[in-house]
């Protein structure tokens, strides 16, 4: 079987469990020397340790993979240098990076204290770009290198209790295209996934209504190996004219979103638009594709294939 990464240095955060770890594994299968990062902290980001990084190390090891563990935080930006300085000094370069860590601090938009807002955006949108930005010089210089960036649909189509989440997963896709844009002509190439999978983080998801004991139903029916072959194979040479995309997996489907285009225009002529007419003419044409949430399209109600 041909690996598709042989030769290639790979760090992926958060890989101590869950998605993560699944496609840290899986590029070491692939041929890839792995640096596995994660805190080892709790969901609520408490404590920490090097036990759950540890553990992924060792089971590639177990296999005859290459991996080094690593238990400093995307968060800051010295830790991020420092994560990347990891796999250079160890490995002798740096191919691509999962920008897979994650947390959480649900709480309904008018309840939010700032702290939990500010938790949420440092690790997954700052640490996002902190990662990011501390391997481009090195892909840069090299001409080549990917990048994988986890979003979510929570961000993509919303949920409730998740404002913080939603704007960091949100930006981390404007983060991924501007990456793509700017690096394009250095061979750099930068993609999200909206994995669906059952992790612990997803498991503190409350399901206290209806819809949210439904979502969880599917939820828990999401496998975290599943997530890892696509992306795996976004990070091969075999990729390389793939950039700027958003994908969803779950389980055993693929599949790409669209991206924001104008689907409906008004024009109200040289007299241009007063406040009566955007009411009485331009909102009206609006409404059906942009002020109606329907809930019944949300893709969470969809049943797995």
């Amino acid at each position: 079987m041909q690996k598709w990464l042989e030769g290639k240095v790979v760090v992926v955060t958060g890989a101590g469990a869950g998605v993560g770890k699944a496609i840290a594994v899986e590029a070491a299968r692939q041929g890839a020397k792995v640096v596995v990062n994660d805190l080892g902290v709790n969901i609520d980001g408490t404590g920490g340790g090097a036990g759950p990084a540890q553990q992924t190390v060792e089971e590639i090891n177990a296999f005859g993979g290459t991996a080094s563990a690593n238990t400093d935080s995307v968060a800051e930006w010295k830790s991020a240098q420092a994560i990347i300085s990891q796999a250079l000094d160890l490995y002798g370069r740096i191919d691509a990076v999962v920008n897979n860590a994650g947390n959480l601090r649900d709480v309904m938009f008018h309840k939010m204290p700032e702290e939990d807002f500010d938790a949420v955006i440092r690790v997954h949108l700052k640490g996002s770009f902190n990662m990011s930005r501390a391997a481009a010089p090195h892909f840069k210089s090299q001409e080549s290198g990917a990048y994988v960036h986890m979003t979510s649909t929570s961000g993509l189509i919303g949920n409730n209790a998740q404002a913080n989440y939603m704007a960091a997963k949100m930006g981390v896709v404007g983060l991924s295209k501007a990456i793509a844009l700017d690096m394009e002509r250095f061979k750099v190439r930068s993609n999200c996934i909206a994995p669906f999978a059952f992790t612990r983080m997803v498991n503190t998801i409350p399901t206290n209504t209806p819809e949210g004991e439904e979502r969880m139903r599917v939820n828990s029916r999401m496998e975290a190996a599943k997530i890892a072959p696509f992306t795996c194979a976004l990070l091969a040479d075999a990729a390389q004219d793939v950039t700027g995309q958003i994908f969803g997996v779950r389980n055993n489907e693929i599949y790409l979103f669209s991206q924001p285009r104008p689907i409906r225009t008004a024009h109200a002529g040289d007299a241009g638009w007063s406040v009566d007419s955007c009411l009485e003419r331009a909102l009206p044409m609006m409404r059906p594709s942009f002020f109606a949430l329907d809930r019944s399209r949300d893709v969470f109600s969809w049943d797995p294939v």
